[in-house]
């Protein structure tokens, strides 16, 4: 990928004089970058900087769980990336030079008609932030490389709040003054950011160790499997071969005073517990040292400064949690700027941003650090996270009085379903829920279709699509009965918010005054005149 020339960019995207955006985003890593994607469909105008002179090498974390697959889809880079990943091989455990033991590490799960992504898809990392760089070019967003964030002050000027910020070239040339509405920490566990503000950060302990990480060219190995050696010590070494690569990731977890990442020193350490050569390591083409970390961020917003993926929680590897927990604080983030920035949404919507996500990571938090303190190698459906919802969030409206047990309620995600169009072409509720709007879905009911006043609502497409399922107009037909097993025989309405999930589920009746306070705390008095930019 061909990267911009970093001192050029520089200096047209900060002039000497300074320059204005809406948010400053610090670091480009997947948080980062998903981050801008979203703001950039919605036409918020965002600077991401970037102390690296270029993307993240390393594999590093690699797997997408389903539900960052469903975000990933919403943000139009699925298709790219399961096009360069694949399944996790079954991991095969070898002693003397042979294979002794295979099995299934990460259990397979069939797809559903309310979940089409069932099985973590494994995509090196170097790999996943290429591909979200490249949709993020595609919407007309950029990354400054070579960039560092100096220092930022918040301030409140005229009744307006913002963050005034310095930055400069990584080398300590051209030092200038971003100002922006709002700034957000995406630049990794040891933020400059969140140390700046002060924000503490709690959480469990993990055994002190270290351990080398590599990505490397291997002969002798099949790529069929997932290669272990368990190690008299106990520690244990491991070489995943990566899907779309011919490289393999290593990680040689082996008792040791301070971890060499030398070439010379990898290749050692994998002839030493392996039966593998040294000559049979061709390359080494990238290598870190890896100690095993956990906590939490005390707040995940403090004023107009908002802390992001690993700025603000940090796992253990275990389970595939960390990256796919950082993408969706990216996600949760992104639609509420968006509403606050462009569409007149009160302020307080942004103080949800940490009302939602830092329970969600504290529970993802406590899930990686057992599966870390256990040892246990199996994987499973409870780590998928599309179990994960916000029914207690005070943005979430459940107005339906004797709802089954088991049967979807507001604040949970909203499922997929196959059917048709109404003239008869198939489709799914994932492409009537594609885009940075919001999704008003109208069920089963004849009342609703006279009850519900479309004029009385925001008329732009791009902020609003009202869906109509079933009655004497329909926009969807529920063919196969897809869409009422996921959300019911009866007639109801329900708000799908941006990030997929159900802000509102109403009855029939009073479907207008039920949707109009449902949409309430998104807009603003100016909202039916309002622009947004067309869904990209």
């Amino acid at each position: 990928m061909e990267l911009n020339n970093v001192k050029d960019a520089f200096d047209a995207a900060v002039p000497e004089a300074g320059a204005t955006v809406d948010v400053l985003i610090a670091g480009a890593g997947p948080t980062g970058l998903a981050l801008g994607i979203d703001l950039a469909r919605r036409g918020v105008r965002a600077l991401i900087v970037e102390r690296q002179d270029r993307l993240s090498p390393g594999a590093r974390g690699t797997g997408l769980q389903p539900r960052t697959q469903e975000v990933y889809d919403d943000l139009g880079v699925l298709d790219a990336v399961r096009a360069a990943g694949g399944l996790y091989p079954e991991m095969a455990r070898w002693e003397d030079g042979r294979i002794v033991e295979t099995r299934e590490m990460i259990e397979r799960v069939d797809p559903t008609p309310a979940a089409p992504y069932s099985n973590a898809l494994m995509v090196p990392q170097f790999r996943n932030v290429e591909l979200l760089y490249t949709r993020l070019l595609e919407l007309g967003g950029s990354v400054l490389f070579g960039t560092e964030l100096v220092e930022f002050e918040q301030y409140l000027e005229d009744g307006t709040a913002g963050v005034t910020a310095s930055v400069r070239l990584v080398d300590g040339a051209g030092r200038r003054t971003v100002r922006a509405a709002l700034m957000v920490a995406a630049d990794g566990g040891r933020s400059t950011v969140r140390r700046a503000l002060g924000v503490g950060m709690s959480g469990p302990s993990l055994e002190p160790g270290a351990a080398v990480l590599a990505d490397v060219r291997v002969d002798g190995l099949d790529r069929d499997h997932w290669h272990r050696w368990v190690l008299p010590n106990g520690g244990f070494v491991a070489l995943l071969p990566l899907a779309g690569t011919d490289l393999f990731q290593t990680l040689v977890a082996a008792p040791t005073d301070e971890p060499d990442t030398s070439p010379e020193a990898v290749r050692a350490l994998i002839a030493k517990y392996t039966h593998l050569t040294a000559e049979q390591v061709r390359e080494v083409v990238w290598a870190s040292i890896f100690r095993p970390k956990a906590g939490m961020a005390d707040a995940f917003r403090i004023g107009r400064v908002f802390l992001a993926g690993d700025a603000a929680h940090i796992h253990s590897p275990a389970g595939g949690q960390g990256l796919n927990t950082s993408v969706q604080d990216a996600y949760n983030l992104g639609w509420k700027v968006s509403q606050v920035l462009r569409h007149g949404a009160p302020d307080s919507l942004l103080d949800t941003y940490h009302t939602e996500r830092r329970p969600i990571a504290e529970r993802i938090l406590e899930t990686s650090t057992r599966l870390h303190r256990s040892g246990s190698l199996r994987r499973g459906r409870d780590l998928h996270q599309l179990d994960i919802g916000y029914p207690d969030s005070p943005l979430t409206k459940e107005l339906r009085t004797d709802v089954p047990e088991g049967a979807l309620v507001a604040g949970g995600r909203a499922p997929d379903a196959p059917c048709h169009t109404a003239d008869g072409k198939p489709t799914r509720l994932f492409d009537a829920y594609r885009g940075p709007h919001f999704t008003l879905l109208a069920l089963n009911g004849t009342e609703l279709d006279t009850d519900l006043d479309a004029t009385a609502l925001p008329a732009d497409p791009g902020l609003l699509r009202i869906v109509r399922v079933g009655g004497p107009a329909p926009d969807l037909v529920d063919t196969d009965g897809h869409i009422r097993d996921a959300y019911g025989s009866d007639p109801a309405l329900f708000l799908i918010r941006p990030d997929g999930y159900l802000a509102l589920a109403a009855p029939a009746e009073n479907a207008t005054a039920h949707a109009l306070a449902g949409l309430a705390p998104y807009f603003g008095a100016r909202t039916s005149a309002g622009a947004t930019p067309a869904a990209r």
